[in-house]
């Protein structure tokens, strides 16, 4: 997550969008949505604006609505990225704050949380920087499945540990991780037989674009439902 690119098209954070429940849950401040009547659970995991993107916030009650319980963690204790281009923002201090490692530790026991309170099947999502604290968690099995979208860098050894069924979903247009890079991820996922795995590219859009898009451009909605579907099927196929 070390482009601009992960920092265009910021949201405007709100505390109180969405359908859900703000609570605790495995240590942290949690947006929460759906039935806990459910015995299958997913883990959203943000990029660096959080969990009160609103965009963000309507994907989560969205799952939801296809029958699981949703947890979307504050990793960044409220910290959150507002405006990465205002020159006042201290953007090494942040990045060594919130990095990858902490959000990997941090994780931990939200997923303990899920398992003790007797979710039998447990997925996550990531975006971006959730991405790359993702890949780090499917290199165990506490997950039943993984979606990354439009991942920040992530690396081969990481790709290579990975032990769950996996689904990447990236951008045509990405610095972090462009094309030919997931592409080539997709071709060492697919030499592994024990678990399935899926690399999408997704034409004409730019890294962000599954969360940060413009809700009245018609096409920027379209295409972002479309990677919604394709991480809710892998949801349905594998969280089960």
């Amino acid at each position: 997550m070390s482009s601009s690119q992960c920092f265009e098209n910021a949201p405007t954070l709100s505390s109180t969008c969405g359908a859900g429940t703000v609570q605790e849950f495995g240590g942290l401040q949690t947006y929460v949505t759906g039935s806990p009547h459910s015995k299958l659970a997913i883990l959203l995991l943000s990029d660096g604006f959080g969990y009160e993107a609103p965009n963000f916030r309507k994907l989560a009650d969205k799952v939801a609505a296809a029958g699981f319980f949703v947890v979307v963690p504050d990793f960044f204790h409220g910290d959150p990225v507002i405006d990465w281009f205002d020159p006042k923002f201290d953007r090494d201090t942040w990045m060594k704050a919130h990095n990858t490692e902490k959000g990997f530790e941090d994780a931990k026991p939200v997923i303990e949380a899920l398992k003790s309170k007797g979710f039998s099947a447990i997925g996550a999502a990531g975006f971006c920087w959730g991405a790359m604290v993702l890949v780090k968690l499917a290199s165990s099995t506490d997950l039943q499945a993984a979606v990354l979208l439009h991942p920040g860098r992530i690396t081969e050894d990481e790709i290579n540990n990975v032990k769950i069924p996996i689904s990447i979903l990236g951008a045509e247009i990405d610095h972090s991780s462009p094309p030919e890079r997931l592409k080539q991820f997709g071709k060492k996922l697919s030499e592994k037989s024990e678990f399935d795995s899926f690399v999408k590219i997704y034409p004409g859009v730019a890294h962000g674009w599954t969360v940060r898009y413009n809700v009245e451009d018609e096409s920027a909605v379209k295409s972002a439902e479309e990677a919604h579907l394709d991480m809710l099927n892998w949801f349905t196929k594998y969280v089960k």
